[in-house]
Protein backbone atom coordinates (compact mmCIF):
# COMPACT_ATOMS: atom_id res chain seq x y z
CA UNK A 1 0.00 0.00 0.00
CA UNK A 2 1.12 3.38 -1.02
CA UNK A 3 0.54 7.42 -0.20
CA UNK A 4 -0.54 7.88 -3.55
CA UNK A 5 -2.69 5.13 -3.56
CA UNK A 6 -4.38 6.20 -0.39
CA UNK A 7 -4.46 9.33 -1.98
CA UNK A 8 -6.38 7.93 -4.92
CA UNK A 9 -8.82 6.69 -2.57
CA UNK A 10 -9.03 9.63 -0.47
CA UNK A 11 -10.14 11.46 -3.79
CA UNK A 12 -13.08 9.61 -4.58
CA UNK A 13 -14.12 9.33 -1.00
CA UNK A 14 -14.08 12.97 -0.45
CA UNK A 15 -16.13 14.19 -3.63
CA UNK A 16 -18.93 11.50 -1.81
CA UNK A 17 -18.48 13.35 1.27
CA UNK A 18 -18.96 16.66 -0.10
CA UNK A 19 -21.92 16.14 -2.51
CA UNK A 20 -24.22 14.24 0.20
CA UNK A 21 -25.09 16.52 2.10
CA UNK A 22 -26.78 18.97 -0.92
CA UNK A 23 -27.56 16.21 -3.25
CA UNK A 24 -29.67 14.34 -0.04
CA UNK A 25 -31.08 17.65 0.73
CA UNK A 26 -32.16 18.12 -3.03
CA UNK A 27 -33.83 14.62 -2.91
CA UNK A 28 -35.95 15.08 0.45
CA UNK A 29 -37.43 18.35 -1.48
CA UNK A 30 -38.64 16.08 -4.71
CA UNK A 31 -39.85 13.48 -2.57
CA UNK A 32 -42.02 16.48 -0.58
CA UNK A 33 -43.13 17.72 -3.92
CA UNK A 34 -41.50 21.03 -3.06
CA UNK A 35 -40.14 23.63 -5.74
CA UNK A 36 -36.67 22.28 -7.35
CA UNK A 37 -34.64 24.25 -9.74
CA UNK A 38 -35.95 21.57 -12.41
CA UNK A 39 -39.76 21.95 -11.41
CA UNK A 40 -39.66 24.94 -14.00
CA UNK A 41 -38.91 22.62 -16.99
CA UNK A 42 -39.84 19.24 -15.92
CA UNK A 43 -43.08 20.48 -14.13
CA UNK A 44 -45.51 20.10 -17.04
CA UNK A 45 -44.09 16.71 -17.84
CA UNK A 46 -45.29 15.48 -14.36
CA UNK A 47 -48.36 16.85 -14.05
CA UNK A 48 -49.02 14.79 -17.47
CA UNK A 49 -47.97 11.65 -16.32
CA UNK A 50 -50.58 12.11 -13.47
CA UNK A 51 -53.29 13.11 -16.05
CA UNK A 52 -52.32 10.00 -18.45
CA UNK A 53 -52.42 8.07 -15.53
CA UNK A 54 -55.37 9.38 -13.25
CA UNK A 55 -53.49 9.68 -10.50
CA UNK A 56 -53.68 11.87 -7.71
CA UNK A 57 -50.32 13.05 -6.35
CA UNK A 58 -51.69 14.03 -3.02
CA UNK A 59 -53.86 10.94 -2.67
CA UNK A 60 -51.67 9.25 0.59
CA UNK A 61 -51.68 5.29 0.53
CA UNK A 62 -51.20 2.93 4.02
CA UNK A 63 -48.27 0.96 3.45
CA UNK A 64 -50.38 -2.25 2.29
CA UNK A 65 -51.49 -0.25 -0.39
CA UNK A 66 -48.13 1.02 -0.86
CA UNK A 67 -46.42 -2.62 -0.82
CA UNK A 68 -49.74 -3.29 -3.22
CA UNK A 69 -48.72 -0.63 -5.80
CA UNK A 70 -44.70 -1.21 -5.54
CA UNK A 71 -45.57 -5.01 -6.14
CA UNK A 72 -47.68 -4.57 -8.94
CA UNK A 73 -46.01 -2.31 -11.46
CA UNK A 74 -42.78 -4.51 -10.58
CA UNK A 75 -44.70 -7.61 -11.61
CA UNK A 76 -46.21 -6.04 -14.74
CA UNK A 77 -42.63 -5.10 -15.82
CA UNK A 78 -41.03 -8.12 -15.13
CA UNK A 79 -43.96 -10.09 -17.63
CA UNK A 80 -42.59 -7.27 -20.22
CA UNK A 81 -39.36 -7.56 -20.08
CA UNK A 82 -39.76 -11.11 -20.18
CA UNK A 83 -41.64 -11.44 -22.91
CA UNK A 84 -39.21 -8.76 -24.73
CA UNK A 85 -35.86 -11.19 -24.21
CA UNK A 86 -38.04 -14.22 -25.02
CA UNK A 87 -39.14 -12.09 -28.36
CA UNK A 88 -36.07 -10.39 -29.25
CA UNK A 89 -35.19 -11.07 -32.68
CA UNK A 90 -38.33 -9.69 -34.27
CA UNK A 91 -38.20 -6.07 -32.27
CA UNK A 92 -36.30 -3.41 -34.16
CA UNK A 93 -33.23 -2.69 -33.47
CA UNK A 94 -31.66 -5.59 -33.78
CA UNK A 95 -28.70 -4.86 -36.32
CA UNK A 96 -26.56 -8.30 -34.84
CA UNK A 97 -29.73 -10.58 -35.61
CA UNK A 98 -29.84 -11.77 -31.86
CA UNK A 99 -32.27 -14.29 -31.13
CA UNK A 100 -34.28 -14.32 -27.93
CA UNK A 101 -33.40 -15.54 -24.77
CA UNK A 102 -34.05 -19.25 -23.19
CA UNK A 103 -36.74 -19.48 -21.12
CA UNK A 104 -34.71 -19.97 -17.84
CA UNK A 105 -32.39 -17.13 -18.86
CA UNK A 106 -35.11 -14.87 -19.73
CA UNK A 107 -36.66 -15.34 -16.69
CA UNK A 108 -33.34 -14.88 -14.81
CA UNK A 109 -32.63 -11.68 -16.37
CA UNK A 110 -36.15 -10.31 -16.41
CA UNK A 111 -35.90 -11.31 -12.40
CA UNK A 112 -32.66 -9.29 -12.13
CA UNK A 113 -32.79 -6.37 -13.65
CA UNK A 114 -36.39 -5.93 -11.95
CA UNK A 115 -35.08 -6.39 -8.27
CA UNK A 116 -31.85 -4.33 -9.22
CA UNK A 117 -29.63 -7.11 -9.03
CA UNK A 118 -28.37 -6.96 -12.83
CA UNK A 119 -27.28 -10.19 -12.25
CA UNK A 120 -25.86 -11.53 -16.20
CA UNK A 121 -25.53 -15.08 -16.78
CA UNK A 122 -24.96 -14.31 -20.53
CA UNK A 123 -22.58 -11.71 -22.39
CA UNK A 124 -24.38 -8.31 -23.17
CA UNK A 125 -22.56 -8.34 -26.80
CA UNK A 126 -22.97 -11.42 -27.71
CA UNK A 127 -26.59 -11.56 -26.54
CA UNK A 128 -28.89 -8.96 -26.43
CA UNK A 129 -30.20 -6.57 -29.18
CA UNK A 130 -29.77 -2.85 -28.82
CA UNK A 131 -33.27 -2.27 -28.69
CA UNK A 132 -33.78 -4.81 -25.62
CA UNK A 133 -30.24 -2.52 -23.87
CA UNK A 134 -32.47 0.52 -24.45
CA UNK A 135 -36.14 -0.43 -24.06
CA UNK A 136 -35.62 -3.11 -22.15
CA UNK A 137 -32.26 -3.00 -19.73
CA UNK A 138 -31.77 0.64 -19.40
CA UNK A 139 -35.88 1.26 -18.83
CA UNK A 140 -35.75 -1.07 -15.36
CA UNK A 141 -32.30 0.44 -14.40
CA UNK A 142 -34.49 3.44 -13.71
CA UNK A 143 -37.29 1.49 -12.46
CA UNK A 144 -35.85 -0.38 -9.84
CA UNK A 145 -33.89 2.56 -8.70
CA UNK A 146 -36.60 4.46 -8.59
CA UNK A 147 -38.71 1.99 -6.39
CA UNK A 148 -35.71 1.73 -3.61
CA UNK A 149 -35.49 4.69 -3.37
CA UNK A 150 -39.44 5.73 -3.07
CA UNK A 151 -39.36 2.69 -0.53
CA UNK A 152 -36.58 4.21 1.74
CA UNK A 153 -39.20 7.35 1.62
CA UNK A 154 -41.70 5.95 2.71
CA UNK A 155 -39.99 3.90 5.65
CA UNK A 156 -38.52 7.56 6.58
CA UNK A 157 -42.21 9.17 6.65
CA UNK A 158 -43.56 6.13 9.43
CA UNK A 159 -40.87 7.87 11.90
CA UNK A 160 -41.74 11.47 10.63
CA UNK A 161 -44.68 11.56 12.86
CA UNK A 162 -47.18 10.51 15.23
CA UNK A 163 -50.54 8.78 14.13
CA UNK A 164 -50.17 8.00 10.43
CA UNK A 165 -51.94 6.25 8.72
CA UNK A 166 -50.27 7.14 5.12
CA UNK A 167 -46.79 6.97 4.13
CA UNK A 168 -47.14 8.79 0.83
CA UNK A 169 -47.84 8.24 -2.51
CA UNK A 170 -46.20 5.86 -4.55
CA UNK A 171 -46.51 7.30 -8.04
CA UNK A 172 -45.58 10.54 -7.27
CA UNK A 173 -42.33 9.36 -5.56
CA UNK A 174 -41.42 6.77 -8.38
CA UNK A 175 -42.05 9.86 -10.87
CA UNK A 176 -40.48 12.63 -9.11
CA UNK A 177 -37.21 10.39 -8.64
CA UNK A 178 -37.26 9.42 -12.27
CA UNK A 179 -37.61 12.68 -13.48
CA UNK A 180 -35.99 15.20 -10.84
CA UNK A 181 -33.46 12.85 -9.70
CA UNK A 182 -32.10 9.94 -12.01
CA UNK A 183 -32.44 11.18 -15.12
CA UNK A 184 -31.09 14.47 -15.09
CA UNK A 185 -28.26 13.08 -13.76
CA UNK A 186 -27.91 10.33 -16.08
CA UNK A 187 -28.12 12.59 -19.25
CA UNK A 188 -25.34 14.33 -17.75
CA UNK A 189 -23.12 11.80 -17.08
CA UNK A 190 -23.83 10.30 -20.18
CA UNK A 191 -22.82 13.55 -22.06
CA UNK A 192 -19.26 13.06 -19.81
CA UNK A 193 -18.57 9.69 -20.58
CA UNK A 194 -19.62 10.41 -24.24
CA UNK A 195 -16.77 13.17 -24.38
CA UNK A 196 -14.56 10.69 -22.76
CA UNK A 197 -14.99 8.01 -25.52
CA UNK A 198 -18.01 5.82 -24.62
CA UNK A 199 -19.48 4.61 -27.53
CA UNK A 200 -23.06 5.64 -28.31
CA UNK A 201 -24.39 4.42 -31.94
CA UNK A 202 -27.13 2.57 -33.14
CA UNK A 203 -24.65 1.66 -35.54
CA UNK A 204 -23.88 -2.45 -36.51
CA UNK A 205 -20.91 -4.26 -34.92
CA UNK A 206 -17.18 -2.94 -36.87
CA UNK A 207 -14.72 -5.53 -38.36
CA UNK A 208 -11.71 -4.72 -38.02
CA UNK A 209 -8.31 -6.62 -39.34
CA UNK A 210 -5.75 -6.89 -36.04
CA UNK A 211 -1.81 -6.22 -36.84
CA UNK A 212 -0.91 -10.25 -37.60
CA UNK A 213 -3.85 -9.86 -40.28
CA UNK A 214 -6.54 -11.97 -38.25
CA UNK A 215 -10.47 -10.66 -38.60
CA UNK A 216 -12.04 -9.01 -35.15
CA UNK A 217 -15.39 -7.36 -34.55
CA UNK A 218 -15.70 -4.80 -31.95
CA UNK A 219 -18.89 -4.63 -30.49
CA UNK A 220 -20.65 -0.55 -30.09
CA UNK A 221 -24.32 0.19 -29.62
CA UNK A 222 -25.37 3.01 -27.26
CA UNK A 223 -23.56 1.84 -23.78
CA UNK A 224 -23.32 5.56 -22.25
CA UNK A 225 -26.69 6.29 -20.94
CA UNK A 226 -27.16 2.60 -19.61
CA UNK A 227 -23.53 3.14 -17.95
CA UNK A 228 -24.76 6.23 -16.45
CA UNK A 229 -28.42 4.99 -15.05
CA UNK A 230 -26.57 1.41 -14.21
CA UNK A 231 -23.78 2.99 -11.71
CA UNK A 232 -25.87 5.93 -10.55
CA UNK A 233 -28.94 3.55 -9.93
CA UNK A 234 -26.44 0.86 -8.12
CA UNK A 235 -27.97 -1.48 -10.62
CA UNK A 236 -24.55 -2.82 -12.15
CA UNK A 237 -25.71 -4.92 -15.54
CA UNK A 238 -23.21 -3.59 -17.84
CA UNK A 239 -23.63 -3.41 -21.55
CA UNK A 240 -20.20 -5.92 -22.15
CA UNK A 241 -19.43 -8.72 -20.41
CA UNK A 242 -16.30 -7.19 -19.34
CA UNK A 243 -18.34 -4.08 -17.53
CA UNK A 244 -16.58 -1.57 -16.14
CA UNK A 245 -12.84 -3.22 -17.04
CA UNK A 246 -13.84 -2.59 -20.42
CA UNK A 247 -12.46 0.14 -22.50
CA UNK A 248 -15.51 1.07 -24.27
CA UNK A 249 -17.72 1.23 -20.57
CA UNK A 250 -14.85 2.69 -18.76
CA UNK A 251 -11.98 4.31 -20.85
CA UNK A 252 -9.61 6.03 -18.58
CA UNK A 253 -9.02 7.17 -14.78
CA UNK A 254 -11.64 10.20 -14.83
CA UNK A 255 -14.29 7.46 -16.01
CA UNK A 256 -12.89 5.51 -13.36
CA UNK A 257 -13.90 8.21 -10.68
CA UNK A 258 -17.11 9.15 -11.82
CA UNK A 259 -18.30 5.47 -12.19
CA UNK A 260 -16.77 5.20 -8.02
CA UNK A 261 -18.60 8.71 -7.27
CA UNK A 262 -21.58 7.47 -9.17
CA UNK A 263 -22.49 4.35 -7.41
CA UNK A 264 -22.38 6.11 -3.78
CA UNK A 265 -23.41 9.46 -4.41
CA UNK A 266 -27.20 8.51 -3.46
CA UNK A 267 -27.03 5.83 -0.86
CA UNK A 268 -24.97 8.08 0.75
CA UNK A 269 -26.99 11.35 0.18
CA UNK A 270 -30.50 9.72 1.59
CA UNK A 271 -28.79 9.18 4.70
CA UNK A 272 -29.28 13.29 4.81
CA UNK A 273 -32.88 12.73 3.02
CA UNK A 274 -33.60 10.79 6.02
CA UNK A 275 -32.85 12.99 8.84
CA UNK A 276 -34.34 15.66 6.82
CA UNK A 277 -37.79 13.68 6.81
CA UNK A 278 -37.26 12.84 10.22
CA UNK A 279 -36.72 16.14 11.64
CA UNK A 280 -33.59 15.33 12.71
CA UNK A 281 -29.98 15.94 10.62
CA UNK A 282 -28.26 14.35 13.14
CA UNK A 283 -29.91 10.77 13.01
CA UNK A 284 -29.10 10.82 9.68
CA UNK A 285 -25.30 11.95 10.17
CA UNK A 286 -25.20 8.94 12.53
CA UNK A 287 -26.32 6.61 10.01
CA UNK A 288 -23.78 7.87 7.51
CA UNK A 289 -20.83 7.36 10.20
CA UNK A 290 -21.98 3.55 10.57
CA UNK A 291 -21.88 3.19 6.75
CA UNK A 292 -18.87 5.26 6.22
CA UNK A 293 -17.26 3.64 8.74
CA UNK A 294 -17.36 0.21 8.10
CA UNK A 295 -17.31 0.64 3.97
CA UNK A 296 -13.26 2.52 4.84
CA UNK A 297 -12.65 -0.81 6.83
CA UNK A 298 -13.52 -2.94 3.95
CA UNK A 299 -11.44 -0.84 1.38
CA UNK A 300 -8.28 -1.29 3.72
CA UNK A 301 -8.74 -4.77 4.08
CA UNK A 302 -9.05 -5.27 0.36
CA UNK A 303 -6.10 -2.95 -0.08
CA UNK A 304 -4.19 -4.84 1.90
CA UNK A 305 -4.76 -8.35 0.51
CA UNK A 306 -4.43 -7.39 -2.97
CA UNK A 307 -0.91 -5.34 -2.24
CA UNK A 308 0.47 -8.08 -0.49
CA UNK A 309 0.54 -10.11 -3.53
CA UNK A 310 0.39 -13.69 -3.97
CA UNK A 311 2.46 -16.13 -1.85
CA UNK A 312 2.64 -18.73 -3.62
CA UNK A 313 4.29 -16.65 -6.67
CA UNK A 314 6.43 -14.98 -4.08
CA UNK A 315 7.71 -18.63 -2.92
CA UNK A 316 8.70 -19.22 -6.42
CA UNK A 317 10.97 -15.84 -6.71
CA UNK A 318 8.15 -13.50 -8.34
CA UNK A 319 8.88 -9.95 -6.98
CA UNK A 320 5.59 -8.93 -4.97
CA UNK A 321 6.01 -5.53 -5.44
CA UNK A 322 3.24 -5.07 -7.84
CA UNK A 323 0.71 -7.39 -5.85
CA UNK A 324 -1.77 -9.30 -6.80
CA UNK A 325 -2.63 -8.04 -10.43
CA UNK A 326 -4.21 -11.13 -11.68
CA UNK A 327 -7.58 -9.95 -13.16
CA UNK A 328 -6.96 -6.10 -12.91
CA UNK A 329 -6.45 -3.67 -15.71
CA UNK A 330 -3.51 -1.87 -15.18
CA UNK A 331 -5.46 1.32 -16.17
CA UNK A 332 -6.48 1.77 -13.03
CA UNK A 333 -4.04 -0.34 -10.40
CA UNK A 334 -4.15 -2.20 -6.94
CA UNK A 335 -5.86 0.57 -5.14
CA UNK A 336 -8.74 1.77 -7.21
CA UNK A 337 -9.82 -1.66 -8.42
CA UNK A 338 -9.70 -2.29 -4.38
CA UNK A 339 -11.87 0.77 -4.35
CA UNK A 340 -14.58 -0.45 -6.48
CA UNK A 341 -14.43 -3.64 -5.23
CA UNK A 342 -15.75 -2.93 -1.86
CA UNK A 343 -17.95 -0.12 -2.92
CA UNK A 344 -19.71 -2.05 -5.62
CA UNK A 345 -20.50 -4.76 -3.24
CA UNK A 346 -21.02 -2.47 -0.09
CA UNK A 347 -24.07 -0.99 -2.20
CA UNK A 348 -26.08 -3.68 -4.14
CA UNK A 349 -24.59 -2.45 -7.64
CA UNK A 350 -22.17 -5.21 -8.91
CA UNK A 351 -20.41 -3.33 -11.40
CA UNK A 352 -16.89 -4.54 -11.15
CA UNK A 353 -13.13 -2.91 -12.65
CA UNK A 354 -11.45 -5.56 -12.06
CA UNK A 355 -12.33 -9.57 -11.79
CA UNK A 356 -13.30 -10.63 -7.78
CA UNK A 357 -12.15 -14.42 -8.83
CA UNK A 358 -9.08 -13.84 -9.00
CA UNK A 359 -8.55 -11.51 -5.49
CA UNK A 360 -6.89 -13.07 -3.07
CA UNK A 361 -9.22 -15.29 0.14
CA UNK A 362 -9.62 -12.46 1.99
CA UNK A 363 -9.91 -10.06 -0.67
CA UNK A 364 -12.97 -11.85 -1.90
CA UNK A 365 -14.07 -12.93 1.20
CA UNK A 366 -14.36 -8.91 1.87
CA UNK A 367 -17.36 -8.60 -0.92
CA UNK A 368 -18.68 -11.63 0.39
CA UNK A 369 -19.18 -10.45 3.59
CA UNK A 370 -20.39 -6.89 2.36
CA UNK A 371 -23.32 -8.46 0.79
CA UNK A 372 -24.05 -10.86 3.45
CA UNK A 373 -24.33 -8.08 5.52
CA UNK A 374 -27.54 -7.13 4.29
CA UNK A 375 -26.32 -4.54 1.25
CA UNK A 376 -26.23 -1.75 3.71
CA UNK A 377 -22.77 -0.11 3.77
CA UNK A 378 -24.08 2.38 2.08
CA UNK A 379 -26.36 -0.32 0.14
CA UNK A 380 -28.22 -0.10 -2.96
CA UNK A 381 -30.23 3.34 -3.87
CA UNK A 382 -33.19 3.50 -1.00
CA UNK A 383 -32.89 -0.34 -0.47
CA UNK A 384 -29.68 0.87 1.76
CA UNK A 385 -31.29 2.76 4.00
CA UNK A 386 -33.95 0.74 4.86
CA UNK A 387 -31.82 -2.18 5.20
CA UNK A 388 -29.47 -0.19 7.77
CA UNK A 389 -33.11 0.89 9.87
CA UNK A 390 -34.12 -2.79 10.06
CA UNK A 391 -30.66 -3.02 11.91
CA UNK A 392 -31.10 0.24 14.23
CA UNK A 393 -34.49 -0.81 15.33
CA UNK A 394 -32.54 -4.80 16.14
CA UNK A 395 -29.84 -2.18 17.57
CA UNK A 396 -32.18 -0.07 19.95
CA UNK A 397 -34.07 -3.31 20.76
CA UNK A 398 -30.55 -5.09 22.41
CA UNK A 399 -30.17 -1.53 24.17
CA UNK A 400 -33.05 -2.00 25.88
CA UNK A 401 -32.62 -5.70 26.73
CA UNK A 402 -29.32 -4.50 28.68
CA UNK A 403 -31.33 -1.32 30.68
CA UNK A 404 -34.74 -2.80 30.53
CA UNK A 405 -36.70 -0.67 29.15
CA UNK A 406 -38.52 -0.32 26.46
CA UNK A 407 -36.83 0.68 23.13
CA UNK A 408 -37.29 3.36 21.52
CA UNK A 409 -35.94 4.78 17.76
CA UNK A 410 -37.08 8.29 16.81
CA UNK A 411 -39.34 8.70 19.18
CA UNK A 412 -41.49 5.71 18.43
CA UNK A 413 -41.84 2.49 20.20
CA UNK A 414 -40.20 -0.43 18.77
CA UNK A 415 -42.28 -3.34 20.40
CA UNK A 416 -42.49 -6.92 19.89
CA UNK A 417 -44.50 -6.92 16.26
CA UNK A 418 -41.48 -4.80 15.27
CA UNK A 419 -38.84 -6.63 15.93
CA UNK A 420 -40.66 -9.82 14.13
CA UNK A 421 -41.08 -8.04 11.32
CA UNK A 422 -37.33 -6.92 11.57
CA UNK A 423 -35.79 -10.49 12.41
CA UNK A 424 -38.39 -12.20 9.82
CA UNK A 425 -36.62 -9.64 7.04
CA UNK A 426 -33.39 -10.20 8.02
CA UNK A 427 -34.39 -14.11 8.06
CA UNK A 428 -35.28 -14.13 4.54
CA UNK A 429 -31.71 -13.23 3.10
CA UNK A 430 -30.08 -15.85 5.53
CA UNK A 431 -32.51 -18.43 4.29
CA UNK A 432 -32.05 -18.04 0.66
CA UNK A 433 -28.30 -17.49 1.01
CA UNK A 434 -27.32 -20.45 3.28
CA UNK A 435 -29.99 -22.19 2.37
CA UNK A 436 -29.06 -22.23 -1.86
CA UNK A 437 -25.79 -22.75 -1.24
CA UNK A 438 -26.04 -25.29 0.90
CA UNK A 439 -28.72 -27.05 -1.77
CA UNK A 440 -26.49 -26.38 -4.29
CA UNK A 441 -23.06 -27.57 -2.86
CA UNK A 442 -25.02 -30.77 -2.21
CA UNK A 443 -26.55 -31.58 -5.74
CA UNK A 444 -24.37 -32.60 -9.14
CA UNK A 445 -26.44 -30.64 -11.34
CA UNK A 446 -25.37 -27.34 -9.41
CA UNK A 447 -21.41 -28.72 -8.80
CA UNK A 448 -20.84 -29.19 -12.56
CA UNK A 449 -21.03 -25.17 -13.14
CA UNK A 450 -18.14 -25.01 -10.68
CA UNK A 451 -14.47 -24.08 -12.56
CA UNK A 452 -12.88 -24.95 -9.29
CA UNK A 453 -13.07 -27.63 -6.59
CA UNK A 454 -12.17 -27.07 -2.56
CA UNK A 455 -12.33 -23.91 -0.28
CA UNK A 456 -12.52 -21.98 -3.84
CA UNK A 457 -15.35 -23.89 -5.28
CA UNK A 458 -17.35 -23.65 -2.45
CA UNK A 459 -16.67 -19.49 -2.45
CA UNK A 460 -18.22 -19.73 -6.09
CA UNK A 461 -21.05 -20.78 -5.11
CA UNK A 462 -21.29 -19.18 -1.74
CA UNK A 463 -20.67 -16.01 -3.46
CA UNK A 464 -23.37 -16.65 -6.12
CA UNK A 465 -26.28 -16.98 -4.10
CA UNK A 466 -24.81 -14.18 -1.40
CA UNK A 467 -25.00 -11.94 -5.06
CA UNK A 468 -28.45 -13.26 -5.99
CA UNK A 469 -30.11 -12.65 -2.96
CA UNK A 470 -28.32 -9.56 -1.76
CA UNK A 471 -29.42 -7.93 -5.19
CA UNK A 472 -26.01 -7.28 -6.04
CA UNK A 473 -25.30 -8.90 -9.37
CA UNK A 474 -21.54 -9.56 -9.08
CA UNK A 475 -20.02 -12.81 -9.43
CA UNK A 476 -17.04 -14.97 -9.35
CA UNK A 477 -16.46 -15.55 -12.94
CA UNK A 478 -15.33 -19.34 -12.45
CA UNK A 479 -19.30 -20.18 -12.29
CA UNK A 480 -21.60 -21.46 -15.26
CA UNK A 481 -24.57 -19.58 -13.99
CA UNK A 482 -26.51 -20.15 -17.31
CA UNK A 483 -27.86 -23.39 -16.86
CA UNK A 484 -31.65 -24.35 -15.70
CA UNK A 485 -30.84 -24.73 -12.25
CA UNK A 486 -29.08 -21.54 -11.80
CA UNK A 487 -31.22 -19.39 -13.61
CA UNK A 488 -34.20 -20.78 -11.64
CA UNK A 489 -32.88 -20.83 -8.23
CA UNK A 490 -31.09 -17.63 -8.10
CA UNK A 491 -33.83 -15.62 -10.04
CA UNK A 492 -36.29 -16.95 -7.27
CA UNK A 493 -33.31 -15.82 -4.95
CA UNK A 494 -33.01 -12.55 -6.28
CA UNK A 495 -37.16 -12.11 -6.17
CA UNK A 496 -36.89 -13.05 -2.03
CA UNK A 497 -33.92 -10.64 -1.73
CA UNK A 498 -35.72 -7.83 -2.83
CA UNK A 499 -39.72 -8.27 -2.40
CA UNK A 500 -40.01 -10.84 0.46
CA UNK A 501 -37.20 -8.30 2.93
CA UNK A 502 -39.13 -5.12 1.48
CA UNK A 503 -42.82 -5.47 2.34
CA UNK A 504 -41.85 -6.66 6.23
CA UNK A 505 -40.14 -3.45 6.19
CA UNK A 506 -43.04 -1.72 4.82
CA UNK A 507 -45.20 -3.14 7.27
CA UNK A 508 -42.96 -1.66 10.37
CA UNK A 509 -42.88 1.64 8.72
CA UNK A 510 -46.97 1.31 8.49
CA UNK A 511 -47.07 -0.03 12.34
CA UNK A 512 -44.32 2.95 13.34
CA UNK A 513 -46.34 5.67 11.58
CA UNK A 514 -49.91 4.87 13.38
CA UNK A 515 -47.76 5.08 17.40
CA UNK A 516 -47.56 8.26 19.12
CA UNK A 517 -44.64 10.36 18.70
CA UNK A 518 -42.90 10.58 22.18
CA UNK A 519 -40.68 13.20 23.11
CA UNK A 520 -37.28 12.40 24.85
CA UNK A 521 -36.43 12.17 27.98
CA UNK A 522 -33.44 11.89 30.84
CA UNK A 523 -34.34 8.15 30.22
CA UNK A 524 -34.27 7.87 26.44
CA UNK A 525 -31.28 6.45 24.51
CA UNK A 526 -29.85 8.92 22.22
CA UNK A 527 -29.15 7.36 18.86
CA UNK A 528 -27.57 9.85 17.17
CA UNK A 529 -23.74 9.82 19.01
CA UNK A 530 -21.20 7.86 19.50
CA UNK A 531 -22.53 5.21 21.77
CA UNK A 532 -25.28 4.36 19.15
CA UNK A 533 -23.09 4.23 16.49
CA UNK A 534 -20.51 1.84 17.67
CA UNK A 535 -23.40 -0.33 18.68
CA UNK A 536 -25.32 -0.28 15.62
CA UNK A 537 -21.70 -1.50 14.34
CA UNK A 538 -21.62 -3.95 16.80
CA UNK A 539 -24.96 -5.54 16.01
CA UNK A 540 -24.37 -5.71 12.42
CA UNK A 541 -20.97 -7.46 11.95
CA UNK A 542 -21.91 -9.90 15.36
CA UNK A 543 -25.33 -10.53 13.17
CA UNK A 544 -23.16 -11.03 10.42
CA UNK A 545 -20.51 -13.40 12.10
CA UNK A 546 -22.71 -15.78 13.41
CA UNK A 547 -24.75 -16.14 10.18
CA UNK A 548 -22.21 -16.53 7.83
CA UNK A 549 -18.60 -16.80 9.80
CA UNK A 550 -19.24 -21.19 9.28
CA UNK A 551 -19.47 -20.69 5.73
CA UNK A 552 -16.89 -18.39 5.16
CA UNK A 553 -14.65 -20.54 7.07
CA UNK A 554 -15.21 -23.60 4.60
CA UNK A 555 -14.55 -21.25 1.72
CA UNK A 556 -12.50 -18.01 1.47
CA UNK A 557 -10.64 -18.31 5.34
CA UNK A 558 -9.72 -21.99 4.39
CA UNK A 559 -8.43 -21.04 1.64
CA UNK A 560 -6.55 -18.16 2.49
CA UNK A 561 -4.84 -20.60 5.25
CA UNK A 562 -4.05 -23.26 2.54
CA UNK A 563 -2.51 -20.42 0.12
CA UNK A 564 -0.19 -19.84 3.04
CA UNK A 565 1.00 -23.29 3.78
CA UNK A 566 1.87 -23.54 -0.27
CA UNK A 567 -0.68 -26.09 -1.04
CA UNK A 568 -2.97 -25.92 -3.72
CA UNK A 569 -6.24 -27.93 -4.85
Amino acid sequence: MTPIGWAQIALVLALVALTAWPLGRYIASVLAGAPTPLGRLLGPAERGCYRLAGIDPGRGMSWKAYAFALLMINAAHFLLLYAMLRLQFYLPLNPQGMAGLSPPLAFNTAMSFVTNTNWQAYAGEGALSYGSQMWGLTVHNFLSAATGIAAAAAVARGFAGGGLKQLGNFWADLTRITLYVLLPASLVLAVFYIARGIPMTLSAYVDATTLEGAKQTIALGPVAFQEAIKLLGTNGGGFFNANSAHPFENPDAWTNIVELWSIVAIPFALTVTFGRIVGDARQGWALFAVMGILILAAIGVVYWAEAGGNPLLTALGVDPALGNMEGKEVRFGIPMSALFVALTTGTSCGAVNAMHDSLMPIGGLVPMFLIQLGEILPGGVGSGLYGIVVYALIAVFVAGLMVGRTPEYLGKKIQAKEVKLAMLAVLILTFSILGGAGLSVALPVATASLANAGPHGLSEMLYAWTSATGNNGSAFAGITADTPYLDIGLGIAMLLGRFAFLVPVLAIAGSLGGKVKLAGGAGTFPTHGPLFIGLLIGVILIMGGLQFFPALSLGPIAEQVTLLACKTY
